[in-house]
């Protein structure tokens, strides 16, 4: 079997979006406008890469270049602007055979990295892929280092009763108790994306950290994007804001991205358990099925996320290059970690991703 690895051109972004909704493991940053920004705001190079058995398409894989000096590097996604998963994505095959898509899968995978090492010749490679890849032999056989990484998701596919009652005894009584709080949430607009992010990074630099997430690509999101696939939410009491998450959505998943920082007034009951249970609430209502935490590495924010009574869910992290340049990186282990991972209830944050001569986090 032969699979042809073709890289777009920026005007067929009309026909990558639609291989990308064929696939059912495809994410919101899959979407053509998504990665020209990511690439805009990480200061990279955007390859489409599209394989073709014939002319049949059966995967997608955008890969960002990065030039540092000398250093020639690949990232999927890339640094610095907070996207918790990307890489490749094989389209729908309904009743194909296992056998034959794990060989469709493995070509394409060869032919896409392949291409990668003759076109870019990166020095490091790096790419985050998410729980729908449980398969990493290919990468392995072809010299990567794998890592496997957690996140917790919530099952929405259920009656609001029993999601409820699956969380904890102090997030139900949170929930229960604050009814007038929770009247106090909404779904918010622009602006108020501007405003969640500025207390984000006022709470990082309280802990002497650097929030490196361009705001600005953020708003781009909101505004380029189909209406609907970013939502900030928010909590105002006497009209002034308080606190908010921005959360995704796209395909059956809802995803907590930004956000969350524990207001400075004490309400009598957790805000950020009223906001994600609107968040999660709202998302069944729109026929979401899982609520992404976005992340399960960092233990104390475990014992957050855990009150949802979540299910621990696997992703991988693939890294390729030298063993020189891996010790950089893995040299800064401790201080690197995904952006998306933030905030505590009691607003304790994870360190901020930083990149080091062109090698990036965990």
């Amino acid at each position: 079997m032969t699979i042809e690895i073709v890289e777009f051109e920026p005007s067929r972004r009309d026909e990558w979006d639609e291989y990308v909704k064929q696939s059912s493991q495809a994410s919101i940053f899959h979407q053509y406008d998504a990665l020209r920004l990511q690439a805009k705001y990480s200061n990279s190079k955007l390859h489409l890469l599209v394989g073709f058995k014939t002319e049949e398409p059966v995967g997608v894989f955008p890969v960002f270049e990065i030039r540092k000096g000398p250093v020639k590097t690949a990232f999927s996604p890339p640094p610095h602007i907070g996207v918790p998963y990307l890489g490749p994505v094989m389209f729908d095959t309904g009743n194909i055979k296992s056998r034959k898509f794990e060989r469709r899968r493995n070509r394409f995978i060869e032919g896409c990295t392949d291409w990668i090492r003759s076109e870019i010749g990166p020095n490091y490679t790096h790419v985050r892929v998410g729980n729908y890849y449980t398969d990493m032999r290919t990468f392995q056989w072809g010299g990567c280092d794998v890592s496997p990484k957690y996140t917790y998701n919530v099952d929405l596919n259920r009656s609001e009763d029993d999601l409820l009652m699956s969380f904890s005894r102090n997030a139900r009584r949170n929930i229960r108790d604050g009814k007038a709080v929770l009247s106090k949430i909404e779904e918010g607009g622009r602006d108020d994306i501007r405003t969640i992010l500025t207390l984000v990074k006022n709470r990082y630099e309280e802990q002497g950290l650097t929030f490196d997430v361009p705001p600005q690509f953020v708003l781009d999101l909101y505004d380029t994007l189909p209406n609907g696939q970013v939502r900030p939410y928010v909590f105002r009491y006497n009209g002034s804001f308080v606190s908010g998450i921005i959360a995704l959505q796209y395909g059956d998943t809802v995803y907590r991205w930004l956000g969350g920082v524990r207001p400075e007034r004490d309400f009598g009951v957790d805000v950020n358990d009223l906001l994600d249970w609107r968040i999660m609430c709202d998302g069944r209502n729109r026929g979401m099925t899982r609520y992404d935490l976005v992340g399960a590495n960092n233990r104390r924010l475990n014992r957050y996320k855990s009150k949802y009574n979540p299910e621990l869910v696997t992703f991988y992290q693939i890294e390729h290059g030298p063993l020189s340049v891996r010790a950089i990186a893995h040299l800064y282990k401790n201080q690197l970690s995904p952006k998306v991972e933030l905030f505590t209830r009691t607003g304790e944050a994870s360190l901020p991703a930083r990149l080091v001569s062109g090698v990036i986090h965990r």
